[in-house]
């Protein structure tokens, strides 16, 4: 019997609305009872782990462990976030220009979710779409369905115990996950944030509805030697090796100072990393298990996505020892489609491309980010403030991270300032609408009410300067 998506998600969006309408009606201290009931109960340890187990046993990506404390971090870090902040009636007043600023909710939110993050998704995009008092209908990727509908069904039942619409928080049904049906979603939906590859991003933004999509991962770290090597060696294991990688912020290109090449190499295997060498037998087995279809496309192969190290090296025929983590891949022949390894690999396989100098490095990180990435995210790790403002300047990307592990500071960490996301905005330079790390205030309207002032015309000396008049006061 063929499926009438479009029926099917009207039914869904207009069960969302009736009870968005009735979240419409809330204060802000029933807005706040709801997601601290969500942020609390989302992070039970038996739910976690369920959800942590459910994921890898559906999707096979992943490790149970990292999942949980994954769950654990960004929830919370969202909710303290979140916590007493205004997202009813009046949020702000701006004395200067007499503007008072109202929230407003969107209505309901078209999710769609990656299949690499499928344990969070469905936690804090609700989460952060009932603080503006928004409904969610959450559609997954297929390989995570059922552990969507697990988390949903969950925390719908959390709604019910605070006497709260459960259709504030609606998942589309596997039997009907499809293309098509997330199509129809985005058509009939108020908004939509979506977070995944790109052929999903794009159709979001050609959908006609109102979307935040982001852009693919592809970050590049610069090392220059003058910072303890064997931290940055921990921090890359770090990024590479959590949850298997599914972050698409890990380092996937490490840019070495030459003076201190060798150093960091020896630091990388002390730390677990396993080194393939340029023009070895290795890398090429390597590339063809990564990249089977290259040259013709450079799609990844699905059975390495964010697998352990032993099915990596299975795959690739690659004899490594017991204490290898992760690989990493020299690669100095050149950047772009004719050298995949300097694109994005969701995999515990890192590069490492020589460079002779801090100005050939940004030069090779711009290309490689002009291959795939550009807008997503860069580091470097460094004790020269003047390398950090010539990069920040110049590097098309919306966050660097300095002197910390790449992939746990872009999304937000205990330890840097970024605001928790699952939704890393990458400008236009990615083809996104936004340049930052997608939270709540990206999902409500804004009324601006605006008050009268005295009269305030600007003459024009307070504009310009006397000299400036002087020099331009003969006409063009």
């Amino acid at each position: 019997m063929e499926i009438n998506y479009e029926a099917y998600m009207k039914g869904l969006v207009e069960r969302a609305k009736k009870a968005q309408r009735i979240l419409n009606g809330y204060s802000q201290e029933q807005v706040d009872e709801l997601v601290t009931a969500i942020a609390f109960y989302g992070t039970r340890p038996d739910f976690m782990r369920a959800v942590a187990e459910q994921t890898v046993a559906e999707t096979g990506m992943g490790d149970v462990e990292d999942k949980i404390a994954k769950i654990w971090n960004k929830t919370i870090g969202h909710y303290r976030e979140m916590k007493d902040e205004k997202s009813v009636g009046l949020i702000e007043y701006d004395e200067k220009r007499n503007i008072a600023k109202y929230a407003k909710p969107m209505g309901v939110i078209g999710a769609l979710a990656p299949v690499t993050n499928a344990e969070n998704t469905a936690v804090v995009k609700p989460m952060n779409a009932i603080k503006g008092r928004n409904a969610m209908i959450l559609a997954p990727h297929p390989r995570a369905a059922k552990v969507n509908l697990f988390v949903v069904n969950y925390l719908r039942k959390v709604l019910k115990k605070f006497q709260a619409p459960e259709d504030l928080i609606i998942a589309v049904e596997p039997e009907y996950v499809s293309i098509d049906c997330s199509g129809e979603l985005m058509k009939q939906c108020d908004f939509v944030l979506a977070t995944g590859g790109a052929g999903m991003v794009k159709a979001a933004y050609e959908s006609g509805t109102p979307a935040i999509g982001v852009g693919t991962g592809n970050d590049a770290v610069y090392v220059d030697g003058t910072t303890d090597l064997g931290k940055v060696a921990q921090m890359v294991r770090t990024s590479k090796c959590f949850d298997n990688a599914t972050s698409c912020s890990t380092e996937n290109v490490l840019l070495v100072q030459k003076e201190c090449y060798d150093a960091f190499v020896n630091a990388l295997q002390e730390h677990g990393g396993f080194l393939v060498r340029e023009a070895s037998e290795e890398k090429a087995k390597l590339q063809a298990a990564l990249w089977p279809k290259w040259p013709e496309n450079h799609a990844l192969n699905r059975h390495i996505i964010a697998q352990p190290i032993s099915v990596i090296a299975e795959l690739a025929e690659l004899e490594i020892n017991q204490n290898t983590q992760f690989l990493f891949v020299e690669e100095n022949g050149g950047i772009g489609h004719d050298y995949p390894f300097t694109g994005e690999k969701l995999s515990r396989v890192t590069t490492l491309i020589k460079t002779d100098s801090f100005e050939e490095a940004m030069d090779k990180m711009e290309a490689i980010m002009d291959y795939m990435g550009k807008g997503h995210g860069c580091g470097i790790h460094t004790s020269d403030d003047n390398k950090v403002e010539k990069m920040a300047l110049r590097m098309p990307v919306a966050r660097m991270m300095v002197n910390q592990p790449q992939g746990v500071g872009n999304s937000g960490s205990w330890e840097n300032g970024m605001p928790m996301t699952m939704t890393l905005g990458c400008g236009t330079w990615g083809n996104n609408s936004v340049s930052h790390n997608v939270n709540w205030k990206d999902l409500i309207n804004i009324t601006h009410v605006s008050r009268t002032l005295p009269l305030n015309v600007p003459k024009e000396e307070d504009l310009f300067t006397a000299e400036f008049i002087a020099e331009n006061s003969k006409p063009l």
